[in-house]
Order: C-alpha cells, then sequence, then structure tokens
C-alpha cells in the first residue's frame, strides 16, 4: 500500500509537473485529477484504485503481501501511513516547484494530524505587515531585530507615517477610509507579492480575524502569521464559538446565541434571559457594537444602533445575547500553540478598567486571584485553545462573577491582543518573534511548566480623546510629543511622531506606557511616574484620567471591575472641582513658571540675534529704568477644557532684576510674588529655582483657534494656556486650519459637533419641533457612533448637515429655538 500510494500521487504529480496539455486531450485537468485521487484515498482508503502508469524501476508495481489482505491493515495505521507519506512526497514537490498548488497543499495539510514531524514550511524571510500604527512598528522592531526585512502597507492618510518611514518597503493601498485601503485584502495580498514578500502579518484590528483574508493568503502561496483560518472561523462567529466552548466543557454565560436575527425573537429571548442584558455582536471586537439594556422598553433602539455600528465596523451586523453579570472582572488568558499540536498559556492578564467597553489599563498577573484560580482558569483557556486546532498567538477572554468567583468564557481573540506587552514583560518573551517561529514550523520554545512569573506589569492606553465629553475621541495635530524615556522597565509603543496628525479615519490611541515592577506596588510607582512624564500639546489626551485612576485608592488596592470607572466617577471626573482651591493654586504657580521661563527664553533668544545689535532696555543687563527695574505685563488664559470647567485669565506682572532673577506677582495682588532664577537647558526645557528649591520644567508653544498656546509640565502637573495673538500675528499665521470657527461664543440654544466626524443620519428636517433630549442627526468617527440630541425643547434652526458630509469638532450643527419665538 506503501508503494502504491506514493506511486499514485506521484504520477498524477508529475503530470502535472511536466505541463497542462494533457487538459485539452483527456477533458480533465491534471490538477483536478490528482485532488480527486487524493480524496478518494482519504476518504475510502480499503477501495481499489487503478494503478499508475509504471514509469521506470524506481516505483514498480505493487504486490500484495504475503498472508494479509490489504482491506484487514487497520485504519488508523493506514491513514497514518499515508498522511506520512503524503507529506514526505508533497515536502519534495514544493522543493521541485517552489510548492504544490493551493489546493493540493491545504489537502495535503488537513491529513497531517497524525504525523509526528511534518515538514517546515517556507522559512519567513521577508514580512508584510498588514497594518498600520503602533502595532506596525512593533512588528517590524522584531522583525528587525531577526534580519527580516519588511514591507508596509499604508492608506494617502498615513502616506508619512512612522510606520511606513519604519519599513524597508512601502505600497499604497488607497484612500483614508478602511474599508479602501487596510480592509482591501486582494490590494495587501497583490502589494506582498509585488515586493515579494513570502508572509504577512496582520496585527490587530483590520483583517486579523479574517478567515477569508487568511485562506486567501493561503491560496496564493503566502504565510499567514497567525492561526489557521479555520480556528478564526470558529472563534470569530461568537456564537459558534460558544457552541465548541461547551462541548469542550468550558463554562459559558447564559444566552441567545443563535443565528435567526428577527428582532421579535431577539426580544423574545432577551426576557426569557432577564435584564439586564448585553447586545454584542458576533464577529469583531473593540467593544464597538456593545449596548447594555436595562429593561425591554430601550431594547429594539439598543438592536438597531448595535447592528449600525456593526456593520460600519465589521462588516457584519449579526448578534448575540448574554446575559450581563453586573459586578464582573474582565480577566483573559495568552495561549500560544504551534503546528505540533503544543498548547500552553502564558498566564492572565486583568483588563477590567475600560470606558466604553474598551480597556485603557492592562496589568499581569491579574491582583488579588489565588494560585489555584490562575491554573483553573489557564487550563480553560489551554483547552479552548486545543478545541479549535490553535496555532500562534491567542487570547481566551473570561468573564469573572466576583460575588460567586466563577468564570465563564466570553470570546477567543484569534490574533495578537493589543495588550500583549504586559504578558511579555512578566515571561520575558518576544510574542511576535515566537508568532514568527511557529509561523515557520517551528515547535515552542518553552513548555508549560518552563513559562516564567516575575514581577508585574501595567500597560496604560494613551488615547486622542476628551474626557468631560464622554471619552469622544479627539483629532487633531500632535506638537508636542515628548514620550517618557525608554528602558528594560519601561516600554512606549507608538506609532507616532511630534508634528504628526491623529485622523478621524482611525483609533485614536496614541501610544501604549508599559512599565514592570518587581512587585505590583513597585510596578505602580513606575507606571505613576511615566505618566507624569509623558508630554502631549496639541490635542485633548486622557493622560491626566489615567493618573487619577492610577491615583485610585481603590485601584492601588487592586479592587478593579469592569464598572471601576462608573462607580467611581466623581472621584475621578471631578478632582478639579473637588479640589478646586488647590488646582487655582497649581495653575498660578504653573503660569508664573511659564512666565518666567518665557522671559528667559526670549531674553537669550534677543542676545542672540545677529539683527539687534543693541538689545531692548528690557533685555539688557542689568535691565535699565529711570529710577526704577524693567517691567513686563503678561497674561494667561487658564484652559480648563480638561477639567470640564470655564476658563479663567491670570494677568502676572514681572520685574526682571539686576541679578538676572525674576520676581512675578499677579497684578491685583491676590497672592504673594515669588522670585524666580531660570537656567535653560536647551530646546523647551528649563531648570527652575524658587526659594532654594529647584525643579525641571517643560515648555510647548504652538498657535491655534487665532490664539498661541502654552503648555507647562512641572512636576506631576500638566497645565494649559492661551494668549490672544495681535492682528499682525494672525495675518502672519499659515497654520490656521480653514474650517477654525470665528469666535468661541455662540448663540443660545446652538449644538456643537462633538467631535470630528462623518454625519452617518440626519432624522429630522430643518424647522422641525423637537422635544428636549430628542435626537436629531446620528454622527460616526473612528468606527463609533454618537448620536447627538436636542438640548431643550423647541424648533430647529440652521440644519444644513446632510448624510454622508464631514463635520469638524466644536462646530455648529444646528440651534434649537424656544417654541414662544417661533
Amino acid at each position: 500500500m506503501r508503494v502504491r500510494l506514493v506511486s499514485l500521487v506521484e504520477a498524477a504529480s508529475d503530470s502535472d509537473i511536466a505541463g497542462e496539455e494533457e487538459e485539452e486531450t483527456s477533458g480533465t485537468p491534471p490538477r483536478a485529477r490528482r485532488l480527486s485521487l487524493v480524496t478518494t484515498l482519504i476518504q475510502q482508503p480499503n477501495k481499489t484504485l487503478p494503478h499508475p502508469p509504471h514509469r521506470g524501476a524506481a516505483y514498480p508495481p505493487t504486490k500484495p503481501i504475503p498472508g494479509r489482505s490489504h482491506s484487514t491493515l487497520p485504519r488508523a495505521r493506514h491513514l497514518s501511513t499515508m498522511a506520512s507519506r503524503l507529506l514526505r512526497l508533497h515536502h519534495q514537490l514544493r522543493r521541485r516547484r517552489h510548492g504544490a498548488s493551493p489546493a493540493l497543499t491545504r489537502l495535503l495539510s488537513s491529513s497531517s494530524s497524525s504525523a509526528p514531524d511534518p515538514p517546515p514550511p517556507p522559512t519567513v524571510d521577508k514580512v508584510l505587515v498588514a497594518n498600520r500604527g503602533e502595532i506596525a512598528c512593533r512588528v517590524m522592531r522584531t522583525a528587525r531585530r531577526l534580519g527580516i526585512p519588511t514591507v508596509a502597507v499604508y492608506s494617502d492618510a498615513d502616506r508619512a507615517a512612522l510606520h511606513v518611514r519604519a519599513a524597508d518597503q512601502a505600497v499604497r493601498l488607497g484612500p483614508p477610509p478602511a474599508r479602501e485601503s487596510y480592509l482591501n485584502a486582494a490590494s495587501i495580498v497583490d502589494a506582498a507579492l509585488r515586493t515579494g514578500a513570502k508572509a504577512i502579518h496582520p496585527g490587530y484590528g483590520f483583517l486579523s480575524e479574517s478567515a477569508d483574508f487568511a485562506q486567501l493568503c493561503e491560496s496564493e502561496g503566502l504565510t499567514f502569521i497567525g492561526p489557521p483560518p479555520s480556528a478564526i472561523r470558529d472563534m470569530g462567529d461568537k456564537s459558534a464559538s460558544k457552541r465548541i466552548m461547551g462541548a469542550a466543557g468550558v463554562p459559558l454565560v447564559p444566552g441567545y446565541h443563535g443565528a435567526d436575527q428577527d428582532i421579535d425573537l431577539l426580544k423574545l429571548e432577551a426576557d426569557k434571559i432577564g435584564y439586564p442584558v448585553l447586545i454584542k455582536p458576533t464577529h469583531g471586537g473593540g467593544g464597538k457594537g456593545m449596548r447594555i439594556v436595562q429593561g425591554p422598553d430601550d431594547f429594539v433602539d439598543s438592536v438597531l444602533s448595535a447592528q449600525r455600528e456593526a456593520a460600519a465596523s465589521f462588516g457584519i451586523d449579526t448578534l448575540l445575547i448574554d446575559k450581563y453579570i453586573t459586578q464582573p472582572r474582565h480577566i483573559e488568558v495568552q495561549v500560544f500553540g504551534d503546528k505540533h499540536g503544543n498548547a500552553i498559556h502564558l498566564y492572565e492578564r486583568d483588563c477590567s478598567l475600560q470606558r466604553r467597553h474598551q480597556k485603557i489599563i492592562e496589568e499581569a498577573p491579574a491582583p488579588n486571584v489565588t494560585t489555584e484560580f490562575r491554573a483553573h482558569i489557564g487550563k480553560a483557556a489551554v483547552s479552548a485553545a486545543k478545541a479549535v486546532g490553535y496555532y500562534s498567538a491567542g487570547t481566551v477572554e473570561f468573564i469573572v462573577d466576583t460575588l460567586s468567583g466563577e468564570f465563564y468564557f466570553m470570546e477567543m481573540n484569534t490574533r495578537l491582543q493589543v495588550e500583549h506587552p504586559v504578558t511579555e514583560m512578566i515571561v520575558g518573551q518576544d510574542l511576535v518573534e515566537w508568532q514568527i517561529r511557529v509561523a515557520n514550523g517551528e515547535r515552542l520554545p518553552l513548555s508549560q511548566e518552563q513559562v516564567p512569573l516575575n514581577g508585574h506589569a501595567f500597560e496604560a492606553r494613551i488615547y486622542a480623546e476628551n474626557v468631560p465629553r464622554g471619552f469622544l475621541p479627539a483629532t487633531g495635530t500632535l506638537h508636542h510629543y515628548q514620550p517618557v524615556p525608554s528602558s528594560t522597565t519601561v516600554r512606549v509603543e507608538t506609532g507616532v511622531e511630534q508634528g504628526d496628525t491623529v485622523s478621524m479615519h482611525y483609533d485614536p490611541m496614541i501610544a501604549k506606557l508599559v512599565v514592570w515592577g518587581e512587585s505590583r506596588n513597585a510596578a505602580l510607582v513606575k507606571l505613576k511616574n511615566s505618566l507624569s512624564n509623558f508630554q502631549i500639546a496639541g490635542l485633548p489626551t486622557n493622560i491626566a484620567f489615567l493618573q487619577e485612576l492610577a491615583d485610585h485608592n481603590a485601584f492601588e488596592r487592586g479592587l478593579v471591575d469592569t464598572h471601576f470607572i462608573e462607580r467611581y466617577k466623581n472621584d475621578l471626573l471631578n478632582s478639579a472641582a473637588k479640589a478646586s482651591g488647590e488646582a487655582h493654586d497649581a495653575a498660578a504657580l504653573g503660569a508664573i513658571l511659564a512666565a518666567a521661563c518665557i522671559c528667559r527664553k526670549d531674553h537669550i533668544t534677543s542676545e542672540e540675534s545677529l539683527r539687534d545689535k543693541t538689545l531692548s532696555v528690557w533685555y539688557s543687563h542689568p535691565p535699565f529704568r529711570m529710577h526704577q527695574l524693567a517691567k513686563r505685563l503678561m497674561e494667561f488664559e487658564f484652559d480648563k477644557e480638561l477639567e470640564g470647567s470655564s476658563d479663567e485669565l491670570l494677568k502676572l506682572l514681572i520685574t526682571y532684576r539686576s541679578d538676572g532673577s525674576y520676581f512675578i506677582e499677579t497684578e491685583d495682588g491676590s497672592s504673594p510674588g515669588l522670585d524666580i532664577k531660570v537656567d535653560d537647558k536647551g530646546e523647551h526645557d528649563f531648570r527652575v529655582d524658587i526659594g532654594g528649591v529647584q525643579t525641571d520644567v517643560t515648555l510647548a508653544f504652538y498657535s491655534k483657534d487665532n490664539s498661541k498656546h502654552i503648555h507647562i509640565w512641572h512636576g506631576k502637573h500638566h497645565h494649559h494656556y492661551r494668549q490672544t495673538m495681535r492682528t499682525e500675528e494672525l495675518l502672519d499665521d499659515s497654520s490656521q486650519p480653514s474650517h477654525v470657527s470665528e469666535g468661541r461664543s455662540h448663540p443660545k440654544g446652538s449644538v456643537l459637533a462633538p467631535m470630528a466626524g462623518l454625519v452617518v443620519k440626519v432624522l429630522l428636517k430643518d424647522g422641525a419641533q423637537v422635544e428636549d433630549n430628542q435626537p436629531v442627526m446620528v454622527i460616526e468617527a473612528m468606527k463609533m457612533e454618537h448620536v447627538v440630541k436636542a438640548p431643550r425643547a423647541g424648533y430647529i434652526e440652521g440644519l444644513k448637515a446632510t448624510a454622508g458630509q464631514q463635520v469638524f469638532d466644536s462646530s455648529v450643527l444646528f440651534t434649537v429655538k424656544d417654541k414662544s419665538t417661533n
């Protein structure tokens, strides 16, 4: 049987290799005949088949085994022998012909489960990264260390992006919308073939969990650096995955996971489960399309909204419904498998700190769990991976009921997770390198018993977003971008540089700050310090909010669940209001320090100017005034947008003393003056001395919205001030965008765009009557929907926006007039 089997396939394969001319005479393509024969052998191993043509002494006709008919061979042994021989033959054919046909490759691969050592696939020697931003840069960094050239892909919006510049080659995909660029599978595969890349790494998001994309890569002879398409398909459908997990004995949350999406049926199932329920898309992740429904009255609207958001994000609008656990923790387990059947876990991560169902601080290992719990949840995760024949990196997500201590399977992310760096920090391994080695056919470098667990790690996701407005995504230019310095215990994963723009087209994450310490307390101290030194100016970010989270007493004790932010929102979001006096003093001190540093910078600039042969009286040394020292008035408008309150004007009187120091006081004398000495450290950095206490200060400047913007960082404080620009400065300022509004004040009843985005739907017409809090339009940005509602009852005036129109942050959408004025 062995010689017969090899002879048969070799004959069919060689006829294909020799040429395709037989197709014209026989009427059946050689590849089809070959696949038909091999399929018959796999499905009916005892069937008598015609012997292939004898082509020399290498493969003589098969003779029966004495004393035993072929049909008496054990079926398992027969299949094992067949698979082993087919795979060995397949490896030979690949060398002869740069790889067998994609269909035969998949067929042979699918029959190899019992083969102990399948031949390795082609070595990954050039990788195309089918992603953008920080994850593209992250993958390229490991590839560069391994000596593997990389290819980037980009949209028109990312032509000069950091990931494009980091790659050895880059290929344009298309316009900015993701559907026309980063979700264009055919264009990405074509880019790999054009550049000679033999493998594609999908990163996370976009096509990373598309079974069709993984299958397309394989069919084109490309190595997909990720799990098999079958596993992506099984686990990508959350309904199907829950059925598979249930069969594998993994605990499940009660819910409806059926294919029938009739809205009446869905509502009936929700009624059976009992409110509150959680609606979520069957595909995708990142919190997109998730809705918590507290009662039946809100169910239909929530379903329709979730379907729209799911379709926009993932192209599929099917939903599932789960019982909503009221006090849950989100704990996930990093799993890894290879193509030899090995699968292990790399411990768990706690991802409970979330807003808009998206994680913002993750940590590993999870705090306040027992060794027994860790082993139990890790074992369940490995069972989940093995149930779908998983290999490469994956994450099994569980919801943990803090009241009962039980955990339940939520979903499996068949890709590298955003928060994978915290796992890397505690196990001391590069997971991207593991992915590449597994794609090369290598075994996992560690067994379960060999996986270390060292110290503790945190990851904080730094977003461009407006926290007081409900964490709405923000857009803008990074006029100043100075991350904390990296080290062996501090990592900054980013895909942007100073001067780059955060656009409305993609996720607003700017960077991931990752820290490690020998204990959770040590890591937390490092996280707080690193956040204080992470400097961004030009658009609103969540850094201050992350600092509040890290400083919160409950978080310091590891008492976390997914409702943490909602439960403590008054502590986290109203810190300035709670300590308004302290906040005012800190803002005043920041303005005083900024004034001193600005004066010092101006002084140095004036001294170094070749055109200024004679220094002004203000900048002469010592400063000259008849009978008095030189004085200067400066105004700072304290921007309290991050605190969600109104702005405040600070007027400062600066006196330049003969010893080069500055005496600064408020014009109204409301606070005592300060003597300040300033040393310039270059660029925007200064060393300031107040009463013998020295501290480092950093300033950033840029022009926007008819104002000069000044940011200052000192200690753990960051403040933002504005100064009104003079007419001549406005005429010279070319940085003003064309859509800047003419003023900051608007008529009563004006409704402003909460974020830059596209108008998805306009629900009412201009002049229509509205009730208080009635939806008027829907805006989408970064795959997130936001419903714009009327702030009061009345009638709509000035509504000109239409579906598909782009609107800018804070632009006037419409005005609601009182009914009495109509």
